[in-house]
């Protein structure tokens, strides 16, 4: 079996969750014998592979074209994330105004379009200005051999707002568990936030809420370059008791997952937040945005807060620091989220759609 995975251009230069999410997968995929090759290029010799893997279906424009090109099987990890509540409610710019006149797909039909004119940058085809952004995930959707999805919520919001009913299988998002094991004999003295800082991730109101308290609060994330007013916004309202760290490595990031008694994660929107399974996994317990698709994962074993109100979120540190270490979530996470795991449902679906 020889599978080619293909992902967004700018994989590297834009790191996020699906960087971490796709690397795994693969050297999951290769420890179990699959032969696969992760590209983000376009010269592609489609004869070589028998399935394809792509990732991110909210980029329909990276994918199009290889479907119809190389006429293959495929399966998507479809990463369906939802930003429309914060675009529409939350955001002061362009973007913002837009989203409170026009569908999100006409949105990302036109930034799409923006970017191809203005900036030059490539999309797999251009039928895709042709089919809209919405017919685009219908076409790929219908068409795909199988849906891979982090949760069976995340597939009931895609097929709620495509209409397009597709076999999938869940595959969870994950931790590394050699790389993530916990030290029981550190003081756990913050509250710490790992996460791109953006409006999205809610870093501002987390800061509002925990600002000039007896909390140690540490935010750790590469500052968005597209939203320099909102990581002015977040540092000027810092209190002394707020530290900022620039992104770091997994492995770096272990000492301050040792050291924090909650790990705060108060997002608009997440399908997981890998940042979540990896604190969870490290023993810290969780404050996490009531939205998107997190209870599947966390159950009861989190403590919930809404994004919008910053005494919630504060209420629910409170919560969160007060209580003994959730030995229960920890134990979940090392059992069912891990990438070998992960890796092996991937591998059924890859054998369910060859008929191997």
């Amino acid at each position: 079996m020889k599978v080619l995975m293909l992902a967004r251009p700018d994989l590297y230069k834009v790191r996020g969750g699906d960087t971490i999410q796709i690397n795994e997968t693969a050297s999951g995929l290769t420890r179990l014998g699959v032969e696969g090759d992760l590209i983000i290029n376009r010269g592609i010799d489609y004869r070589k592979y028998d399935l394809i893997h792509f990732f991110n279906i909210i980029d329909p424009e990276d994918i199009l074209g290889h479907v119809k090109k190389s006429k293959l099987p495929y399966v998507v990890s479809t990463i369906y994330v939802d930003y429309r509540e914060f675009d529409k409610l939350h955001r002061n710019d362009l973007l913002g105004l837009l989203s409170k006149v026009l569908p999100r797909d006409s949105i990302e039909y036109f930034k799409t379009l923006a970017k191809y004119l203005l900036k030059n940058e490539n999309v797999s085809t251009v039928d895709f200005f042709l089919k809209g952004h919405r017919k685009s995930i219908q076409y790929i959707l219908r068409n795909a051999a199988m849906l891979l999805p982090n949760s069976h919520n995340e597939y009931q919001r895609l097929k709620a707002d495509y209409g397009t009913q597709q076999k999938y299988k869940v595959v969870p998002n994950a931790i590394n568990p050699f790389l993530f094991k916990p030290n029981n004999s550190i003081e756990r003295d913050i509250v710490l936030c790992v996460a791109r800082m953006e409006g999205r991730k809610n870093q501002l109101n987390v800061i509002k809420a925990l600002s000039n308290t007896n909390y140690k609060v540490v935010f750790i994330g590469a500052a968005s370059t597209n939203q320099k007013k909102y990581v002015k916004a977040c540092k000027e309202a810092a209190g002394p008791n707020i530290q900022f760290i620039d992104v770091m490595s997994q492995h770096d990031l272990i000492a301050y997952y040792n050291r924090a008694r909650v790990h705060v994660l108060a997002s608009w929107f997440e399908t997981t937040g890998l940042s979540n399974l990896e604190a969870g996994a490290m023993g810290c317990n969780l404050v996490i945005g009531n939205r998107g698709d997190v209870r599947e994962y966390f159950g009861e074993h989190a403590y919930y807060c809404e994004p919008g109100s910053p005494e919630s979120i504060k209420a629910a540190v409170d919560k969160a620091w007060q209580a003994p270490k959730n030995d229960v979530i920890q134990k979940q996470i090392f059992n069912n989220f891990t990438w070998d795991a992960a890796a092996k449902v991937t591998l059924q679906a890859y054998k369910e759609v060859l008929n191997l």
